[in-house]
């Protein structure tokens, strides 16, 4: 059983502060906490936390899970391929666009995983998500391979 939904995390009730922080908040928990700070670049954690914040969204298609995506600004996702079992989704816009380029590193497993989780309520099969491309890495944009089984 959960303690919280996603529809909990929609009840906000701050009235001088308000619904918004600061997106350098987010990549500091992110990219400094999480990142730099846990053992595996924090992997294991972002893709465990990732996938359940997936799962509570309330998505009944791919472009419901793309439309939660774009509207908690998360980045502006787009199908560039999709085959019977397999999707490319570029994300432009990302939380990590313009931070500087660390070749080799590949940032965005929270974000992949989170597109993960809410699209395996869809299918029945084993979904698996592979992030390809990423910003941080120089990459024009960020991407992500999702595999359905």
């Amino acid at each position: 059983m959960s303690l919280f939904t996603f529809d909990d995390m929609k009840k906000i009730k701050r009235d001088k502060l308000g619904a918004d922080v600061p997106l350098e908040l987010f990549r500091s928990v992110r990219l400094i906490g999480m990142y730099q700070g846990l053992p595996m670049k924090g992997k294991n954690t972002t893709i465990t936390v990732g996938r359940e914040i997936g799962k509570s969204m309330p998505v009944q298609s791919i472009e419901d899970a793309l439309h939660i995506f774009e509207e908690l600004k998360i980045g502006i996702p787009r199908i560039v391929k999709k085959t019977e079992n397999e999707m490319h989704i570029a994300i432009e816009d990302c939380f990590c666009d313009g931070l500087p380029i660390i070749e080799g590193n590949m940032v965005c497993d929270l974000e992949g995983a989170i597109l993960e989780g809410a699209i395996s309520t869809i299918y029945e099969g084993n979904i698996s998500i592979r992030e390809v491309k990423c910003n941080v890495n120089g990459d024009e944009h960020c991407e992500y391979i999702i595999r359905i089984s």
